[in-house]
């Protein structure tokens, strides 16, 4: 009997539709699964006749395989992940791989390829975006670890991949240890705050100017074809979505659905890494706590009734409306990339990954769930100034941006005069506002409002025409503390 390329642990929708991808594409795939009744449904159903080999323990699944022995785990992330991982260390030689195909948490992530190393065995911590289609059809890959490990997987990677427009393969080495994984989190935190924002426009489609779902869904369409801005995954499945009827009645399904949005926790990682590198990114984090409101469905229930807040239409023309959402939709959109994008910048000299920007938006123009024309020009950007302070500061963005950020602002007036929420819109706006002003009022008061209570220090700028901050003849900056309970509040430098 022939041994298998690789193996595939877990047979959930995600393992079975990746294993019959890679098989596919010529490659014959050993599969594993817990219980073996999975295996066994899978093997003499979807798989049936195709060069897959069922196994029902793990030395068996192990033994299927050709030297180095290559192994792909899709099994739910956390414990599982270890428990496979510590059960398969016996088995295995060294220069065999571990491939951990999950959404996993980046330091997890971290910490296996270090104690892996430690035991000759190699180790990829990749991100699979695109779903259940995206493991079928190609998915976007995000593989991170050591080079030496991913040389082992690149072709078989870079068959299985999805391919843009250009036949590039959605595919590259992303970095060391826990950067794939990274990487692919701050994908699920962008697309959260894409999936936010198209959802508050739709709300504002219905609410503020009384559009049906079967309007809504026509503007989607219109927004989807390929010379818009828009042109994107999620704006064309919102609009099949909108258009869905409700079985065996003329309601539209998105109108019986109940209005409470699960997480399962990358969303929520975003989030907290962004405080931990101290990097703002208010439009992905308001997109989070929106889902976080949406669960609250008893407490919103009952207080609708005790707040008693009116809601109203707007009595305007509902074209120029339709074409507002739309220019607000990309202006926050490309404020919400931004922070995504400022996020990987970070964490690419804290954690030393080296991230390529303009390779990541590369291998996000297919088959992940963020692919959107909008990334060719992320892309563009990044590959002509790799350095870029921020994707806001790329001209044809900043330009844009200028030019129509009033559009943003009244999108979201009118929506608020109709009691729509739009916090993901609104943050999108303010995070544009104060990354462009020199000087930021509020922190001028909370910077001496520290110092009062805490003696925390503060630091000074030139004056109100010199708003760089006053260092010393050898760059350092000066630091200040005003005495404030001394009678005539003297000021000293603080030295350090």
């Amino acid at each position: 009997m022939d041994l298998a390329d690789i193996g595939v642990i877990g047979m959930e929708v995600m393992g079975k539709n990746l294993s019959l991808n890679i098989e596919s594409k010529g490659y014959t795939v050993a599969v594993f699964n817990r219980t073996g009744e999975k295996t066994k449904m899978f093997v003499e159903g979807p798989a049936k006749g195709r060069k897959i080999l069922p196994s029902y323990n793990l030395k068996e699944f192990v033994d299927l395989l050709k030297s180095p022995k290559k192994i792909f785990l899709m099994v739910k992330e956390g414990v599982p992940v270890d428990s496979f991982i510590e059960q398969l260390i016996p088995l295995l030689n060294k220069g065999d791989l571990i491939i951990d195909g999950g959404n996993s948490f980046f330091k997890d992530t971290i910490r296996r390829n270090e104690m892996l190393k430690e035991k000759g065995l190699l180790f990829i911590g990749t991100g699979v975006s695109g779903g259940e289609e995206g493991a079928l059809k190609g998915p976007s890959l995000m593989p991170g670890g050591d080079f030496e490990a991913y040389s082992l997987i690149e072709k078989l990677f870079k068959d299985i991949s999805a391919k843009a427009y250009d036949g590039k393969p959605c595919v590259a080495y992303i970095g060391p240890n826990g950067a794939g994984h990274f990487v692919k989190m701050i994908h699920n935190g962008i697309e959260y705050g894409d999936m936010q924002l198209i959802g508050e426009c739709v709300w504002f489609l219905k609410n503020a100017i009384g559009m049906n779902s079967e309007e809504i869904a026509e503007v989607m369409n219109k927004w989807n074809e390929k010379d818009d801005k828009l042109y994107s995954y999620l704006i064309e499945i919102t609009s099949d979505c909108m258009k869905e009827k409700h079985k065996e009645t003329d309601e539209f399904l998105v109108d019986r659905v109940a209005d409470i949005t699960r997480m399962k926790g990358t969303g929520t990682w975003t989030v907290q890494s962004a405080l931990e590198l101290l990097v703002p990114i208010p439009t992905i984090a308001a997109s989070v706590f929106s889902r976080e409101m949406s669960q609250e469905k008893d407490l919103r229930l009952n207080m609708a009734k005790v707040l008693n807040i009116k809601k109203r239409e707007i009595k305007r023309n509902k074209e120029k409306l339709i074409n507002l959402a739309h220019d607000a939709l990309y202006i926050a959109k490309i404020s919400s990339y931004a922070q995504g994008m400022a996020l990987l910048q970070s964490a690419s000299e804290v954690y030393k990954f080296n991230l390529n920007l303009g390779e990541i938006a590369e291998i996000w123009r297919a088959g992940c769930i963020i692919r959107a024309q909008f990334l060719d020009e992320i892309a563009k950007v990044y590959r002509k100034n790799p350095k870029l302070p921020n994707l806001l500061a790329a001209p044809i963005f900043a330009k844009f941006v200028s030019k129509n950020i009033k559009k943003l602002a009244n999108f979201i007036k009118f929506a608020h005069r109709c009691s729509v929420p739009v916090l993901a819109m609104d943050s999108a706006y303010d995070y544009i506002l104060q990354l462009s002003t020199p000087i930021m009022i509020s922190a001028q008061v909370s910077a001496l409002q520290r110092d009062y209570f805490g003696a925390h220090g503060y630091f000074k700028i030139g004056g109100q025409n010199n708003p760089e901050i006053i260092t010393t003849s050898d760059g350092k900056i000066r630091e200040f503390h005003t005495e404030w309970l001394l009678p005539g509040r003297p000021e000293k430098e603080i030295t350090k």
